[in-house]
């Protein structure tokens, strides 16, 4: 009889700040956001490339200081919170109303409240139609994200094998990071994949396993 595929069960990251890994890749960042309340700039820009782990360090903020997602809130409604703090992801997709974001930019300038923002591409170089959004921007305090290196990728895996309660050992480990796209949603995703083969087959992590679920997902990098 086939092995029959388990339910998919959801598995959200701990937001929790002691469960971040870090790695000289994202040490500005972490000890930009650690610094809130007492930010030099009441806006701070988080800058990488896509699945450098921007948008959970962000997330891991917003636990932490109590703010609101531009989507789960109006602007304006952020925007009459005293002290408000707000968090508003990928500032250069092109998904956000300029004017709204300009708004709450320069809310936070003035100091009614506290805006994390994240993004690939440095506030300066962001090709807003508004010239004043790109200036309030450009002055805000940037943290850049480099590529996860080793010692993150390491340390992101081991975690989130953990959190499912699954052990790898240090050969496969190796296996896996010299192998797969070097980003952390790849990571989350290569785990959880692992993880759905594994009650599927009742068996342990092993490099034959790896090795089929990097094949069949195409996860490898290149």
């Amino acid at each position: 009889m086939p092995a029959q595929l388990p339910l998919e069960l959801p598995h959200r990251p701990s937001l929790a700040r002691e469960d971040l890994v870090v790695t000289a890749a994202n040490r500005m960042a972490v000890e930009a956001i650690d610094a809130w309340p007492a930010w030099p700039h009441p806006i701070l820009v988080i800058v990488g490339p896509p699945g450098s782990g921007k948008t959970h360090l962000a997330n891991v903020w917003a636990r932490r200081a109590g703010a609101i997602a531009s989507g789960e809130a109006s602007i304006d409604a952020i925007l009459e919170t005293p002290d408000f703090c707000a968090v508003v992801d990928d500032i250069d997709g092109g998904v956000h109303d300029e004017a709204e974001l300009f708004a709450l930019a320069n809310a936070a300038r003035l100091g009614g409240g506290s805006l994390l923002a994240t993004a690939s591409t440095p506030p300066g170089a962001i090709d807003f139609a508004t010239r004043d959004l790109r200036s309030r921007l450009s002055a805000a305090t940037v943290a850049t994200l480099g590529a996860p290196d080793d010692a993150l990728l390491d340390g992101v895996l081991v975690k989130l094998f953990a959190d499912r309660q699954m052990a790898i050992d240090p050969k496969s480990l190796r296996y896996l990071t010299e192998r797969m796209e070097r980003s952390l949603d790849q990571a989350r995703k290569l785990v959880a994949a692992v993880d759905r083969e594994t009650l599927a087959v009742k068996g342990r992590v092993t490099r034959p396993l790896l090795r089929r679920i990097l094949e069949r997902e195409d996860m490898v990098g290149g």
